[in-house]
């Protein structure tokens, strides 16, 4: 069933787990997170960024993402990640998205609370949450470019979502988007901080290639939603790779495409259980 994020990361908040957020590349993605949440009984996040909207509109992807979901009693969002500007939140929300995320974290302070306040006013009409972001996480994902991790202030965090009235933060702890080449160092005892001062749900980016442990830290330390895109890209395109390779003259994107779904639906579970949701819809 699709349901906005604003209970599930409540619930995760409370319960001491966090959602699983999977970007979405294409509608063999969007089969495999919803089967994953169905067998494993999790709720779930389907995201796509601004890029992958340049690729396939929002209105495809809602489309996709609410047939799948009208299959399950599981509860599934669909959420833009790193919304670029309010007009592509207003887009997104218009097509049915049930959660949007607008990226100010490259503005300076007051600049990113007067967007993200403008989007949370405009979104709360329609019942849509909205996920902001303060502190910079570093790397590189589709358009998103941290060129320096910025750490988020527990002060700043306190008067951006009082100002905002935004209904979760991303926040800024040393993780950065892509894979990464060396282990990174994080901060997550100022997640902790974060969550002693702000209510909200708090959101850890930058998850792809972190240890097992090092994310179950970070929702000890009051991480309500972890997000994921890169592996979920590796996994489908390396199984693709593999099914090329011992079948070179196949011409149906069908053959290809069960065995990197089914890849991207293993993986997605794996995930699901490290963030401790399954089991929790």
């Amino acid at each position: 069933m699709l349901v906005t994020t604003r209970k599930m990361l409540d619930d995760a908040r409370d319960g001491g787990y966090a959602i699983g957020a999977f970007n979405a590349e294409n509608a063999e993605m969007v089969w495999a997170i919803v089967r994953a949440a169905d067998e494993l009984r999790a709720p779930v996040i389907i995201q796509t960024t601004s890029s992958t909207l340049k690729y396939f509109s929002p209105e495809m992807f809602a489309g996709m993402v609410k047939a799948e979901a009208q299959k399950t009693d599981v509860p599934v969002a669909l959420h833009l990640d790193h919304g670029s500007s309010y007009e592509l939140c207003c887009a997104c929300i218009a097509a049915g998205y049930t959660s949007v995320m607008i990226d100010g974290s490259a503005l300076p302070f007051e600049e990113n609370i007067a967007v993200s306040k403008k989007v949370a006013d405009y979104a709360k009409s329609f019942g849509v949450p909205v996920e902001a972001e303060l502190g910079r996480v570093g790397g590189k994902e589709d358009d998103v470019v941290g060129v320096d991790d910025q750490y988020t202030d527990p002060k700043e965090a306190v008067e951006f979502v009082e100002r905002t009235g935004v209904s979760s933060l991303a926040i800024g702890i040393g993780t950065a988007h892509g894979i990464y080449k060396v282990a990174p160092k994080l901060d997550l005892d100022r997640a902790a901080d974060i969550r002693k001062v702000v209510s909200i749900p708090l959101v850890m980016h930058g998850a792809s290639g972190l240890a097992d442990e090092v994310m179950q830290e970070g929702v000890r330390k009051g991480i309500a939603k972890i997000n994921f895109a890169t592996e979920l890209r590796v996994a489908f395109s390396e199984a693709v790779k593999a099914y090329l390779e011992k079948d070179p003259k196949v011409f149906d994107p069908k053959k290809y495409g069960t065995p990197a779904r089914e890849a991207v639906k293993e993986l997605v579970k794996q995930k699901m259980t490290v963030c401790g949701c399954n089991g929790k819809a």
